[in-house]
């Protein structure tokens, strides 16, 4: 689990030029015959937007209940969902620093995310006031969410 209290001192420490961005990354495991989605969301702070970074990451693991896992609305919601929670909790924080949330989907037609794009851009965009990024473009979605289920981050 996060500490939200270390993650807002951390960024509360940081210069105004520091920017934060927000992501996460989900798969399906089956256990027990059972499947669930791992999810791992990550709140990465780019120390002066310069001087390299430091990520701070949770893992869970929920059922997943995705009929067709080629196209997997409710897990990829899902993950959109956790990601805007966190951001809603360090919005006070964060105050006037540089903000991007990253999101694990991708709008070309062919990928299995592309079914939830316009669903997950505009609940960002209504919840959080954010025009999200997405694939190619999510780095903290695809690179340290990531790195972040790979090390078992969970600070």
């Amino acid at each position: 689990m996060i500490n939200l209290n270390e993650v807002a001192d951390y960024i509360s420490q940081q210069s105004s030029t520091s920017k934060v961005y927000i992501g996460g990354d989900s798969y399906r495991v089956i256990r027990e015959g059972r499947w669930f989605a791992e999810y791992t969301i990550v709140i990465v702070v780019h120390k002066d937007g310069k001087h390299g970074c430091k990520i701070f990451g949770e893992n869970s693991c929920e059922p997943d209940y995705d009929k067709n896992q080629d196209r997997p609305s409710m897990r990829l919601m899902n993950e959109v969902y956790k990601i805007a929670d966190l951001y809603l909790k360090l919005k006070e924080v964060i105050g006037d620093r540089e903000v991007q949330i990253h999101l694990d989907i991708n709008a070309k037609e062919s990928a299995g995310s592309s079914c939830v794009v316009q669903q997950a851009v505009g609940y960002i965009r209504g919840v959080c006031n954010v025009v999200p990024m997405t694939k190619p473009n999510a780095f903290a979605a695809s690179c340290a969410a990531d790195r972040a289920k790979e090390l078992n981050l969970t600070q």
